[in-house]
């Protein structure tokens, strides 16, 4: 007789529980465990439970989604985590398959393709889905930011203005205007406006501003 596997679903929106929660019952040998609504909710209960699978949306209230998993690498290490998320940054698409998820999904994903998707993954292997794979592929290339230039871009998110954002990385105003200007070249956009819907898409605002 087969072992069933145990899943936990942390989303921040009861219908995509719903609807994920479906998904599992469908593949037959999963037992959902728990579900949780924010991030310090989710790194308890994977804590607690150290569950096979862990289904992770990328942003919620408490704590973000990179710091969730980060955790729960640590108290579960076991654990096979797959990112459920609304955005579609390829930036930030990139950076979770750089940190080492085992399964990224859009939410707007084929419950068909998810289904397929978290048995491979519990099986021992990866699953991107295709349409992340086909914006991965079809975005140009930019040139990277700088670790200073993500600094600058995240205080801008924060509503800070040059004067501020000089005192809290101890530069002068003039050099983080000289920031702003590399930024807007490297996202190629002409505004503060466009810098703050990049910031959204990158997961910099406030987590309730997120999808």
């Amino acid at each position: 007789m087969t072992e069933n596997h145990t899943a936990i679903i942390a989303d921040d929106h009861a219908i995509v529980r719903q609807s994920l929660a479906t998904i599992l019952a469908d593949i037959g040998t999963v037992d959902l465990v728990a579900e949780a609504q924010n991030g310090l909710e989710t790194i308890a209960l994977v804590k607690q439970h150290r569950p096979d699978l862990l289904l992770l949306d990328a942003a919620m209230p408490l704590a973000r989604g990179i710091q969730v998993y980060g955790e729960a690498r640590r108290w579960s290490p076991d654990t096979r985590v797959a990112v459920v998320t609304g955005f579609t940054s390829v930036g930030m698409l990139a950076d979770w398959l750089s940190a080492g998820v085992d399964g990224l999904f859009l939410k707007s994903a084929e419950p068909s393709e998810m289904k397929q998707g978290f048995i491979q993954i519990l099986a021992g292997g990866q699953f991107v889905s295709q349409e992340v794979a086909d914006k991965l592929a079809a975005e140009p290339e930019r040139e990277e930011l700088t670790a200073r230039e993500h600094e600058v871009l995240s205080l801008i998110a924060a509503g800070h203005q040059n004067v501020a954002i000089g005192d809290a990385l101890s530069i002068s105003p003039k050099t983080v205007e000289k920031h702003r200007a590399s930024l807007m070249a490297k996202l190629q956009v002409n505004s503060v406006s466009g810098l703050l819907v990049h910031a959204l898409r990158e997961g910099m605002l406030d987590e309730h501003s997120q999808l």
